[in-house]
């Protein structure tokens, strides 16, 4: 990470950053209280960068949700957020890109949006 700086470090000055630019609240429900490798580190950031941008650009909501776990069996990272939600028969590049980065990593990412609920982006990484 940047100047040393932890996983949990970076994701607080991203979601920080990110809620004051947007007006959109941030809830953190969980920040890893341990670090993780580089790769794995940067995977999140990335998948966590491009589903803000897609809450910030298509979903209209007033909040969003994170929860970020390291334990025995590996990393997961959830994102929820309160907008409209989708139905997606498709998937848009920008999920494509954000399942890559998972891949990358050695990991999954699934992303379920209800229509008027929200969307849900859940991405593991086995440890």
């Amino acid at each position: 990470m940047r100047g040393g700086q932890s996983l949990a470090e970076a994701l607080e000055g991203c979601l920080a950053e990110w809620s004051t630019r947007t007006g959109i609240a941030v809830e953190t429900w969980a920040l890893p209280g341990t670090d993780v490798r580089s790769p794995i580190a940067r995977g999140v950031l990335t998948v966590l960068r491009e589903t803000l941008a897609n809450v910030e650009q298509h979903s209209g909501a007033s909040t969003v949700s994170i929860a970020v776990t390291v334990g025995g069996s590996g990393l997961r990272m959830t994102v929820s957020d309160n907008g409209r939600g989708f139905t997606a028969d498709q998937p848009t590049g920008g999920f494509v890109r954000m399942r890559a980065a998972f891949a990358e990593i050695g990991g999954s990412l699934s992303i379920n949006g209800v229509r008027g609920e929200g969307t849900t982006v859940t991405g593991v990484v086995l440890g």
